[in-house]
């Protein structure tokens, strides 16, 4: 069995914060995979299924984000788990908008809601980092977390948000690089360098580099698409331009 928790701030007007991205991950893997409906337990709403074979417990604490940790650790104990049986989805500033990353423990990077979740259940627990970017400076911060998701972000969050609902079987297996590599081709290959580089590398890996030794072959050079080539120019055999070339190069 494993926990996977989404966290955010419950309520209606927090409902498209970026600091609810993890509610949003919570609710993808629930709709996509069938799960139970959503009851209230340990402080915050819980559903029930199955990944890759493996039980499932979805919680969102309800605590508001910078008591995560109560909830996430009442469930724990109830269910006599470990830090290692638990997945966290949460924002991460630190993230490019799009970006995700998969790591295990770490520090909370300023984050209430890890901080929390720090204190009462340790950290050595998996983290799926969802990429919000960052607004540039400390004091804008708080708004910018508490702000809703602009429109422009829709087309990278939507299509990300259901490939995180449509993989997470892989990470119930364990398979994290896997995981991120899903959610790269989702978003048409823009994830950046990903720990292992096994989307960039294994696309790399398949396509052998050029022979120096080689022509190169057509379509290979921007360039010569756009220069196309030109028909060649006839020499002329007589007269005083024919004569001053043959001076100048013989026969």
């Amino acid at each position: 069995m494993l926990v996977f928790a989404g966290l955010g701030n419950p309520g209606a007007q927090y409902a498209s914060n970026r600091h609810n991205a993890g509610f949003m991950a919570a609710d993808a893997i629930a709709r996509r995979h069938s799960f139970s409906p959503w009851t209230k337990k340990f402080r915050g709403l819980i559903a029930e299924g199955q990944l890759a074979g493996e039980k499932i417990i979805l919680i969102k604490p309800q605590t508001f984000m910078n008591l995560s940790g109560e909830s996430v650790g009442e469930a724990l104990r109830f269910y006599k788990l470990t830090p290692a049986d638990l997945v966290v989805f949460y924002d991460e500033l630190d993230l490019a908008p799009g970006k995700v990353r998969v790591k295990k423990g770490g520090g909370a990077g300023g984050h209430n809601g890890i901080r929390s979740l720090d204190q009462h259940v340790g950290k050595d627990y998996r983290r799926v980092r969802i990429g919000i970017g960052h607004p540039g400076v400390k004091e804008l911060v708080h708004s910018y977390v508490l702000g809703d998701f602009a429109k422009s972000d829709r087309i990278w969050l939507e299509p990300l948000i259901d490939a995180i609902g449509e993989h997470a079987g892989l990470l119930a297996k364990g398979d994290d690089n896997s995981f991120m590599n899903k959610l790269t081709l989702a978003l048409g290959g823009d994830q950046g360098g990903d720990p292992g580089g096994a989307a960039s590398g294994a696309a790399s890996a398949a396509r052998p580099p050029a022979d120096p030794t080689k022509p190169a072959q057509k379509g290979q050079s921007h360039i010569r698409q756009a220069r196309p080539s030109q028909p060649a120019v006839k020499l002329p055999e007589s007269g005083p331009m024919a004569a001053m070339l043959k001076k100048l190069f013989g026969k």
